[in-house]
């Protein structure tokens, strides 16, 4: 009997994030976390006969866009809405020379400034951490960008509108409340980490400024959009390929609380579900993150240590809605065959799906040098064993 939908994909999100079965796994494909970066897009295009002129989502990451013909081709059950720089922020990349070579530079609201090199664009890494040379007594002093900038915000709810009222796609924000990660962006992460040991008051100051953005930004944020959206995606990496990036305990008594009470805060001006991402190993933290109130968990890497879906579903699944976890990134997707790939989505889906509580997507970004052939079948074997 041929398989058939009998939800739309805002039903079916719905259900599966309150942990309730729909008529198939919900699919992802286009976020900050979920997306597809351009090197990849373009030959995947070519592959599927599709004409769409690339647009660049994050310059960061080199993500694309992808054009609504895919998101339909793959059943793509999410949309997304963003925000934007406030006025008078110039956020246009430059192109400088350095070593012989051009490297093209962006500087963020916070002072952190990305490069990129022109003969190998990949995505853009580090150059200069603001605060590097900061102290405790000039961080009061730091031009600090305004969270609640109302001008960063301007079309967000007509965007947000709609999509709720002239489309059936769910809708998430993007990513936000990154409240740990950007400190060490501004402070450099050797540095950041030297200061978890010898500075810890400056961590904690750091954290408070970072926090303090996010909140008034998220309040401003809601106050437009809360209404009308289904996810807040928020997160920090916490952990690497075998477990946490730092002492636990410094987790729970310093970020833990500022993590925690940005979870609060946005759950107080929104009912949509709050979606946390951090890549590696987190088994161990997962409780403090549940604690915390979130209700997503991504990336959900599979390959990292105690990452198994199987436990990870058993253990938290009745708290938790598992969004990714479809195929081991780094070891599978890149170098299988399709056949191999529809293997390991079919085991993972298998794991995940029953009962609700998950949302399918690759384990963070599909990256440059995927074959098209395994993107194809990374979906299409999603769709195919989705079905309840």
């Amino acid at each position: 009997m041929a398989k058939k939908e009998t939800m739309t994909p805002r039903e079916r999100v719905t259900r599966a994030l309150n942990h309730q079965v729909p008529d198939r796994v919900p699919i992802d494909l286009g976020g900050f976390q979920t997306g597809i970066h351009r090197g990849a897009y373009a030959p995947l295009l070519a592959h599927l006969g599709i004409a769409d002129e690339p647009v660049i989502l994050d310059p960061v990451q080199q993500l694309a866009k992808p054009c609504e013909t895919l998101l339909e081709r793959f059943h793509v059950d999410v949309r997304y809405i963003c925000t934007h720089g406030p006025e008078g922020f110039d956020g246009r990349i430059v192109t400088n020379r350095r070593g012989g070579r051009p490297w093209h530079d962006l500087t963020d609201e916070f002072g952190v400034v990305w490069s990129m090199p022109d003969d190998k664009p990949l995505y853009m890494d580090i150059s200069h951490n603001p605060l590097a040379e900061a102290t405790l007594e000039t961080l009061a002093d730091y031009p600090w960008p305004d969270g609640g900038d109302p001008t960063r915000f301007t079309g967000v709810r007509e965007q947000a509108l709609t999509l709720r009222r002239e489309t059936p796609y769910a809708v998430s924000t993007g990513i936000g409340g990154v409240v740990y990660e950007t400190c060490w962006y501004m402070r450099g992460l050797e540095r950041w980490f030297m200061d978890m040991i010898e500075n810890p008051a400056f961590c904690e100051a750091l954290l408070d400024r970072m926090l303090a953005f996010w909140l008034d930004y998220y309040t401003a944020f809601l106050g437009e959009v809360g209404d009308l959206i289904d996810v807040v995606m928020i997160g920090d990496d916490l952990a690497g390929q075998t477990g946490p990036l730092f002492a636990p305990d410094f987790y729970r008594r310093v970020v833990k609380p500022r993590q925690k009470r940005l979870v609060q805060h946005i759950r107080s001006l929104t009912s949509a579900k709050i979606w946390y991402h951090t890549c590696g190993a987190v088994a161990s933290l997962i409780p403090e993150l549940i604690d915390n109130g979130i209700d997503i968990l991504n990336p959900v890497q599979v390959s990292a240590a105690d990452m198994d879906p199987r436990r990870l579903k058993a253990e938290f699944g009745d708290r938790l809605t598992f969004w990714g976890g479809a195929i081991d990134t780094q070891h599978v997707l890149p170098i299988a065959s399709p056949e191999e790939v529809w293997r390991h989505v079919r085991r993972n889906v298998e794991a995940f799906k029953p009962g609700g509580g998950y949302v399918f997507n690759n384990v963070h970004n599909i990256q440059v040098g995927v074959p098209p052939e395994n993107i194809v079948a990374l979906f299409d074997a999603a769709y195919e064993y989705g079905f309840y």
